[in-house]
């Protein structure tokens, strides 16, 4: 589980330095199970070759002795002969009867007692019943292991005249130095293996990688609203080269979509925005025309009153005529923002010049300082405050008797916040996803542009707006500028 948490490149990494251990492991294992065979053949070897130098010596014994070649005389044939025997093999000799007695030893006289004084059964129906009529055991005695051997000795008819025993040791000694300095060498020849295969892991590890994090990058940094580079990558595998012809396509394909969605939402947006205007100028123009045809038909040029009736129609047509006013200019504001004139200004002095033309009492301004600097447009910035006041002064109820709207300006971390909190009826939940939209209201008028221009004046400058509300409590709405 933890194993597929992990990059490609360290899994890489991991399988080869785990390949370079386990291979050394295995060859070693394999080093020292062969010594042990070989170990084992060499010993059984060497004592077979014993046994047949130490057959032919009795032989030539039994050749040259002057008593009758019997079972009952071996003793006094290798009364002295054994010792000599023992002494050029280098090895114990020990004779047994027929019957498995023990005859004669080459071992001295007080170390005789610890002999086997009678063979075992399966020792002499192995040697009876057997085509080779020989036996080997193994046995350990004070931590060392023997190799004994049981043979017949025969005279020159091949009567079997009495058995012949060769207690071998099983000295690994100098095997065992060869075999750790073999080892030993080994370990180095590992070290150096395994040093070359980390360097070489974690080279090759980023050469196969190099193109996924390439193709990896490119896609992470893949946007619908740019135009995206095509991966150009030389030299590579065939499946890193599927890949990144798949990832090209996949561009080509994105960017003839973005072209489509692009155009798509530009006619949608000027379709909506025609509705919106001509619903907007219809508004106005149905009084005027219904204001026109009245005095069309009550127009009397003798009326006592008519300078006073043309009066009160030309302020009727002149009001509408406001408002269509009013309506275009809104949504030029919006549909097309002024080119922006950077200066320094002093945000404190900006915002308190802002809230000068609003003639509400219950508006209260604070700041942490009388300086605050930031590069921005004059102008856009006091279109921002004025309009998130007049929303504020806009949301609460006209019947409410405590009023209240606070402007704060305040340095935060490395940026410039201006929040406009009041006492209002709050957002509703339903709307509060779309209260940025463009042509969203609430209200009866209006035409649902000030927040959404708003919000394109702060992302203009990389900043951010947001807005915390409660029903019947109040809603703060937070501009935040970077300072540089």
């Amino acid at each position: 589980m933890y194993l597929g948490k992990l990059s490609l490149r360290l899994r890489i990494f991991i399988a080869m330095i785990l390949l370079v251990l386990l291979a050394s492991i295995l060859i070693a294992a394999v080093t020292i199970y062969q010594y042990n065979e070989e170990a084992k053949d060499y010993h059984r070897e060497r004592l077979e070759r014993k046994e047949e130098n130490i057959k032919e010596s009795i032989e030539y014994a039994i050749k040259k002795t002057t008593y009758p070649v019997t079972t009952e005389n071996m003793a006094l044939i290798f009364k002295d002969e054994i010792y000599e025997i023992a002494a050029i093999h280098k090895l114990q000799i020990n004779l047994y009867d027929l019957d498995g007695g023990l005859i004669k030893s080459s071992r001295a006289t007080f170390e005789t007692d610890s002999l086997t004084k009678c063979l075992s059964a399966e020792v002499l129906n192995t040697l009876s019943n057997t085509v080779e009529h020989r036996y080997v055991n193994k046995t350990e005695e004070n931590g060392e292991t023997f190799l004994s051997s049981y043979t017949y000795i025969t005279d020159q008819k091949f009567k079997p005249l009495a058995i012949l025993n060769l207690p071998y040791l099983e000295n690994d000694d100098f095997l065992n130095k060869e075999l750790n300095e073999f080892l030993e060498r080994l370990s180095y020849a590992y070290f150096l293996m395994l040093i070359i295969a980390i360097v070489l892991a974690y080279f090759l590890s980023k050469y196969i990688t190099k193109s996924l994090k390439t193709i990896s990058d490119k896609m992470n940094e893949t946007r619908l609203e740019k135009r995206n580079k095509k991966i150009e990558i030389e030299s590579t595998s065939e499946e890193i080269a599927a890949l990144v012809n798949s990832y090209n396509r996949m561009i080509d394909e994105l960017e003839e979509s973005a072209v489509k969605l692009a155009t798509s939402e530009r006619e949608q947006a000027w379709r909506e925005m025609a509705k919106q205007v001509a619903h907007e100028i219809k508004n106005p123009l149905t009084p005027m025309r219904l204001s026109v045809q009245s005095f069309q038909r009550k127009f009397d040029p003798n009326d006592e009153n008519i300078y006073q009736k043309v009066d009160e129609y030309s302020k009727t047509l002149i009001q509408q005529i406001d408002t269509m006013s009013s309506i275009a200019s809104a949504f030029s504001n919006f549909a097309k923002m002024p080119a922006q004139q950077n200066e320094m200004l002093n945000v404190v002095e900006i915002t308190r010049l802002a809230l000068d033309i609003f003639s509400e009492d219950y508006i209260e301004f604070q700041s942490e300082k009388e300086k605050i600097m930031a590069k921005l447009d004059r102008t856009q910035l006091i279109r921002v405050i004025t309009n998130l006041v007049k929303n504020g002064i806009q949301a609460i109820p006209d019947e409410k008797v405590d009023k209240k709207i606070i402007v704060k300006v305040f340095e935060e971390y490395n940026t410039i916040n201006i929040s406009i909190s009041d006492n209002g009826i709050g957002v509703l939940d339903e709307n509060a996803s779309k209260i940025f939209e463009p042509k969203f209201t609430t209200k009866s008028s209006g035409m649902g542009l000030g927040l959404a221009m708003v919000k394109n004046i702060v992302e203009t400058y990389n900043g951010s707006i947001t807005f915390i509300t409660q029903k019947n409590i109040g809603t703060t709405f937070k501009v935040s500028f970077p300072k540089e």
